[in-house]
């Protein structure tokens, strides 16, 4: 799961970098979740959800291309908190 802030007035850009890594993360081999949410109180913040089936999907999610181009850019467009966590009652 990441939480991201945008920096002020790249809201826009931030979204449209989270957008273009839909597509390519959910058709990942292992990947269960990949859902992107904005908060309710403050529309510059979004949620990345994401699931993966093990910890060998993780890694190759964090190897893909598109996960490497994210890197280069998010830490210009957003604060970013990323939390790595274990499933204990997941549906």
């Amino acid at each position: 799961m990441a939480v991201l802030t945008a920096r002020p007035d790249k809201a826009a850009d931030l979204r449209q970098l989270l957008d273009g890594m839909l597509a390519p993360s959910r058709g990942e081999p292992g990947n269960l979740r990949y859902d992107l949410w904005v908060d309710q109180a403050d529309p510059a913040r979004f949620v990345l959800d994401e699931l993966y089936v093990d910890e060998a999907a993780v890694a190759a999610h964090r190897a893909s291309p598109h996960f490497q181009a994210y890197l280069t850019r998010v830490g210009d467009l957003a604060e970013r908190s990323a939390f790595v966590l274990n499933p204990e009652a997941v549906a």
